[in-house]
């Protein structure tokens, strides 16, 4: 079984402003990149018994908002494959209001956050409430970490660095950085070993295979591979794809001598069941 820890749901171009669309074409070499979702192109290109992590995303300040109650209807479609996340922008009137919400009337099973797309610092104490809602509450909380293509995103706002802080004080919330932090791959593995409970996933890493084998390598050094979880970026690559991007790692590497990364350990990152290291249970049972 597969479980894919990253995945998104939204109306495109609905839920984007012309801004975010416009910027969005730094992602792959000035071409418009086609962000509509749809489940049945999702599924055709991954294993029948994946298991999704699917939310949208709030970030007022570049162009992007998506609603919770879109994505618990989406996850309704689809209960026995979908694990339902809701979505806050701490920058914006009621967020508070949202976030339990979204938890407790949606019924929606972890928190997707987007500092540097929304513009706050996932450790500055006027998000101590969201972090301690979700501590109570064993919601793991997954942040987008590493670059972006939108220029009013401050990058500052993204290092890996501001989830230590938020451990330190929050020991026993789960937290994923998505992307392995990408490029700040060395800060992201850093913080994931010290913390038992703070995770990385290599999503939307396969099509830079260069730069993704060296991060890799860098987790095999510090022995964290068990912290990496498993996940896509859908719609911007697959899970096929993805998996396929890993398995091929060591092949660039014929006729040299670099070390190559332990294939062993490839495969249970592939195949590492997420939920119990998460708080979550199968799909169709939050609570």
């Amino acid at each position: 079984m597969i479980f894919d820890v990253h995945s998104h749901y939204w109306e495109y171009p609905r839920d984007f402003d012309d801004d975010f669309r416009r910027q969005a074409t730094r992602a792959r070499a000035g071409q418009e990149v086609d962000l509509t979702v749809r489940f049945d192109d999702y599924r055709r290109t991954a294993p029948a018994d994946v298991i999704t992590i699917v939310f949208g995303g709030k970030a007022r300040l570049s162009g992007l908002w998506v609603d919770d109650a879109e994505i618990a209807r989406y996850v309704a479609q689809h209960p026995q494959q979908l694990i339902g996340f809701l979505s806050v922008d701490p920058t914006q009137p009621n967020w508070q209001q949202e976030l339990e919400y979204g938890h407790q009337e949606l019924g929606l099973c972890g928190v997707k956050l987007m500092s540097m797309y929304a513009g706050f610092r996932p450790s500055d104490p006027l998000l101590d409430p969201l972090w301690e809602y979700t501590s109570r509450h064993g919601l793991p909380v997954l942040l987008h970490t590493g670059t972006t293509f939108i220029s009013q995103a401050p990058l500052e706002q993204t290092l890996p660095r501001h989830l230590d802080d938020v451990a330190i004080r929050f020991p026993e919330q789960r937290i994923i950085m998505a992307h392995l932090g990408h490029p700040f791959e060395g800060e992201c593995v850093a913080v994931i070993r010290k913390h038992p409970h703070v995770y990385a996933d290599v999503s939307a890493l396969h099509y830079r295979p260069f730069q993704l084998y060296h991060s890799l390598m860098l987790v095999q050094e510090y022995g964290v591979w068990n912290k990496l979880l498993f996940g896509t970026d859908y719609p911007f690559t697959t899970v096929n794809a993805s998996i396929a991007g890993l398995r091929s790692l060591n092949e660039m590497l014929e006729g040299t001598s670099l070390p190559r990364l332990c294939v062993e350990q490839i495969e249970h990152l592939i195949s590492r069941n997420p939920l119990p290291l998460l708080n979550l249970t199968r799909p169709d049972t939050c609570s």
